[in-house]
């Protein structure tokens, strides 16, 4: 503990490590009250001495009797300031020259902040799952996502500081805490983290008795919303916050006799600046956690978890956050021997007729899926949410499914459906870890794997799905760091989560699984595939002997994906100004401009000229207009899509057009 001498000087204790992150603690310390000083000094020498990967009793017993002292408020208060400085610290990018053989060589490398100081911020982080406070929850998960991004050259930025923040969030007190570690599994990529995250999540889950799908169910914080609102009080203004879209919120301001103010009144700025500082974290944590729970429930379709309808009301239909995502999507009901699909419109339940259908209290409900639906089921499905404009949180009237075809009855116990593509690497393990599979990039030297897959465990099925790559050796083809760049597709197989070793028949598996594990290697194709890019045919990314391959996949056969594309297009292409000079011909949406005739590939989104197929390259450019947004669409996001049609309506005045990297393609005669 710190002492002080007889003159009752403060003896000032820092962080020991030198960088802006000392800088500022030190500042912020210093400038605070002399009885306050002391405590903070205490506390940062504890923090310094910190170790290992938790805390011990002792330390805990410390800080808790300081904090205590400090008042819990003063401490989440000043601590959360130095977590945000650490997330807004942006990594600096240094040089350094040196001299060997006679010559002059120099190299970037990338600093962070010092890891002395950062093991002593473990401390701190510690010392929040004491706390009950949920905003200095939310800053040690923020904290944890800054900790885990990587660094060029160097990988995460400061896994051990990151795994601090995993156990503070599973030893804090109620379930906020499991809540945002639910929403860091499907953030964090890293696989080690991702274990170490699932083991706090199963941990919680034994110690209450209850599946790991209920402990993210509970933990589920409604943020004070009723409906999908929340109405706060400043004097007589009224701030009333309200769920708009998917990762998306708005504050609107009411005045006290009820017509509403376009802008923040300017005593609420003055008087209540920090009660509006957490209105607006509030709604930005409430568009993460909405993200979060979205992509939580897609991974249901996989499970085909079913709960009772009592849970379901309360964590689902209820749900001040979540009910949100759970009216939209179509729901079975079993009892009594029978399946009702329905979806719950102004306040009932209804089915794919419009026809309102009662639901006992005492059915089982889970997710419908069209992959175990009949087709005019499915069909039906379509054109009722077309019909009333619903606009669903995850694909699933329109969900893509795969059944077993012919080739795979007769290999029996692999899939070759997704085989044969080239991937950029990188990019497909992003996307794998995003969807929940497990994937170690493949590096030009030995590290003593005998397979090279990426795997998916669905543990409801007791199953393992692998899907088996290849990597792509050729001169130049790896990175600085001596990571391939490409990788080639090959077999998809089964096999039981604890024999790995026998592959199981296709046929064996369950329709649900089979289904979604080939639709997941759909997108891993259909997003990280060369064929998608444009540019990849002029440089041939070093590997010329692919480049028929991309000939081939950017104007090929139509993915499933693809499909489900090219029946939205028909469906909203009549409603469109461009309407006149469009069509679906096949694999492409024809656009016929003032000057030449394009066909877009609906599935690459490549584009050939006629008469002749000339290709033409255009680089889509993020900042351009989604062209999708004032679109009635019966799902969330398909980059795709916007992309076809943002090409569709440049190409439709083509005339107009006067990027001289576009106008030349054009005029230029084969």
């Amino acid at each position: 503990m710190l002492n002080t001498n007889s003159n009752e000087t403060i003896q000032k204790i820092y962080l020991l490590g030198e960088d802006e992150l000392k800088t500022f603690v030190d500042e912020t310390v210093d400038a605070l009250l002399d009885s306050e000083k002391m405590l903070w000094y205490q506390l940062i020498d504890i923090s310094n001495k910190a170790t290992g990967s938790k805390p011990t009793a002792k330390f805990l017993s410390q800080t808790k009797q300081i904090v205590n002292e400090l008042g819990e408020e003063k401490f989440a208060k000043i601590v959360s300031e130095f977590f945000k400085f650490i997330v807004k610290y942006k990594e600096v990018e240094k040089t350094n020259t040196y001299t060997s053989g006679g010559r002059e060589h120099s190299y970037n490398y990338y600093e962070f902040l010092n890891s002395i100081n950062l093991d002593s911020m473990k401390g701190f982080v510690w010392i929040c799952c004491l706390l009950s406070d949920n905003s200095i929850l939310n800053a040690v998960a923020d904290l944890s996502e800054r900790c885990y991004r990587k660094i060029p050259q160097k990988g995460p930025a400061a896994m051990g500081l990151g795994n601090a923040c995993l156990y503070t969030l599973y030893k804090s007190e109620g379930m906020t805490g499991i809540g945002l570690l639910s929403r860091l599994k499907l953030r964090i990529k890293q696989s080690s983290t991702q274990t170490l995250i699932e083991k706090y999540l199963w941990e919680t889950a034994n110690e209450k008795g209850v599946s790991i799908h209920e402990i993210e169910d509970i933990s589920a914080d409604d943020f004070g919303l009723i409906d999908g609102k929340q109405a706060v009080k400043f004097g007589d203004y009224t701030a009333e916050l309200s769920i708009q879209d998917i990762g998306k919120t708005e504050i609107r301001w009411i005045k006290p006799d009820g017509s509403p103010q376009k802008t923040v009144p300017a005593f609420v700025t003055e008087k209540y600046a920090a009660e509006l500082k957490s209105l607006k974290e509030n709604a930005k944590n409430i568009e993460k956690m909405l993200s979060a729970h979205r992509d939580r429930i897609d991974r249901m379709f996989r499970t085909e978890r079913k709960m009772t309808f009592e849970h379901f009301a309360q964590y689902y239909l209820n749900h001040g956050l979540i009910g949100f995502i759970a009216q939209k999507i179509i729901w079975n009901f079993e009892f009594e021997g029978k399946t009702q699909p329905a979806v719950y419109q102004k306040n009932r339940w209804i089915c794919n007729e419009g026809i309102p259908v009662e639901i006992p209290e005492n059915t089982v409900v889970s997710l419908w899926h069209p992959a175990v639906s009949s087709v005019k089921e499915v069909k039906a499905w379509r054109d009722f949410i077309n019909t009333i404009q619903l606009k669903q949180p995850v694909k699933q009237a329109y969900r893509e499914i795969y059944i077993l075809t012919d080739a795979e009855l007769n290999t029996k116990s692999y899939s070759n459906r997704m085989a044969a593509h080239l991937l950029k690497q990188h990019q497909f393990n992003m996307l794998a870890k995003t969807r929940g599979w497990k994937y170690a990039l493949l590096g030009c030297y030995d590290d003593g794997r005998e397979n090279e897959m990426a795997e998916l465990r669905l543990t409801e099925h007791n199953l393992k799905a692998q899907f088996w790559v290849c990597a792509v050796e050729a001169d130049n083809a790896f990175n600085d760091t001596g990571i391939w760049n490409y990788v080639s597709t090959d077999q998809i197989r089964f096999t039981k989560l604890d024999d790995d070793k026998t592959t199981l028949d296709l046929i064996d598996v369950p329709a649900v699984p089979f289904s979604e594990v080939l639709r997941d290697v759909d997108l891993f194709v259909g997003v990280a595939s060369v064929g998608n890019d444009p540019q990849w045919i002029d440089s041939g990314g070093g590997l010329p002997q692919y480049r028929n391959y991309w000939q081939a996949y950017s104007f090929g056969e139509l993915s499933e994906v693809a499909k489900t594309r090219k029946e939205i297009l028909e469906r909203i292409i009549p409603r469109l100004k461009i309407a006149k000079v469009a069509e679906i011909r096949d694999k492409f949406l024809v656009i016929r401009g003032k000057l030449r005739t394009y066909k877009i590939h609906i599935g690459s989104t490549n584009i050939l000229m006629e008469p002749n197929d000339q290709y033409l390259c255009i680089v889509p450019d993020r900042r351009e207009k989604d062209y999708t947004q004032n679109i009635f669409l019966p799902f969330e996001g398909d980059s795709g899509l916007s992309v076809v049609l943002s090409k569709a309506f440049l190409l439709a005045d083509d005339d107009k057009i006067t990027d001289t990297t576009i106008t030349s393609q054009i005029n230029r005669k084969q």
